[in-house]
Formats: C-alpha cells, sequence, structure tokens
C-alpha cells in the first residue's frame, strides 16, 4: 500500500490561509517519512475561532516560511501521489486554493481530481460520528487533534486499516 496522508490548518476561514501542514508518506504500508511546518498565512492574519481550534497564533507564524518559500518540500511529497485526507474536500481545497493564491500550477502535481477520503472510508462503515477523533480512538490511534502531523499520521493509520 503506497499513498501519502495530508491535513492542513488554516489561519481564518479562507482555503487560501494555510499556517500548518503535515505530511505522511507510506510505502508498502509503512510511514517512510513525516513532513510538518508552520507556514505565515497572508498578512499573517488569524481569526479567533481559527486559533481556538488548532491554537496556532500570529506569534507563532510571525517568522515562518510563507506557503510559497516551502511549496518545494510540499511538491517533493505531493508530485504524483496518491493523496488521502480525513475531510479530503477541505485538504484538496486548500491546497488547490493557496497554491493559486500563489500563483503556483496546481496541474504540475498530478493529482487525482478527487482524494480518497477516510471520513467517507469510515462513515460507510457506519461510525458515527465519522470525524478523526472518534475514527482513531475507536481504533486506538493516538491523536493530537488539530495539530497538522498527527491529524495526517491518523489519517495514515486509519488508510491501511480500512
Amino acid at each position: 500500500m503506497n499513498f501519502t496522508a495530508i491535513d492542513f490548518e488554516t489561519a481564518t476561514g479562507q482555503f487560501y490561509s494555510a499556517c500548518a501542514v503535515g505530511i505522511v508518506t507510506v510505502r508498502n504500508s509503512v510511514i517512510v517519512d513525516e513532513y510538518y511546518t508552520l507556514i505565515q498565512p497572508p498578512n499573517n492574519e488569524y481569526s479567533y475561532h481559527n486559533i481556538r481550534v488548532h491554537g496556532i497564533q500570529p506569534q507563532d507564524t510571525l517568522w515562518q516560511s510563507t506557503f510559497f518559500q516551502v511549496y518545494p518540500e510540499i511538491k517533493i511529497r505531493l508530485q504524483g501521489q496518491l493523496l488521502v485526507a480525513h475531510n479530503e474536500q477541505f485538504d484538496r481545497n486548500v491546497l488547490a486554493k493557496t497554491m493559486d493564491y500563489y500563483r503556483l500550477d496546481y496541474q504540475e502535481l498530478a493529482l487525482a481530481e478527487r482524494w480518497e477520503c477516510t471520513c467517507r472510508i469510515y462513515r460507510a462503515k457506519g461510525y458515527k460520528p465519522a470525524n478523526l477523533s472518534y475514527c482513531s480512538a475507536q481504533n486506538n490511534i493516538d491523536l493530537q487533534h488539530h495539530e497538522a502531523l498527527s491529524d495526517a499520521r491518523a489519517c495514515a493509520k486509519l488508510y491501511m486499516l480500512k
């Protein structure tokens, strides 16, 4: 089983406001690479609601690289891969809209139009609710919810168990 799991956190309600990303690479059903970075969102602007969710604040990203600056590391890990996310529509939109904001070509990543979605998979298995914390708890997967690398790792483990 070969795939890459991804999770973004955003600074505001705008999809292009990525402030953290976690990426977990799986080869032959083994996690072989983990990548995490904070990202300075546009104007380093945050909404109170988003801070309450993930705890990342403007002072945490004030001196961090922008998405444009970290994109080469992200591209290396994503290009041409089967991508998995727990709420794939959200994470796919964050990636696409953030790339668009920075005038980067999303098509060059050669990704599927829709990614694999562990939320959808576990909902179909009868999980109620099918959120990441519940699915992780039911499968004894450690999770520090809304920490991007922990979320991506949990998503990867859930996908391997599907």
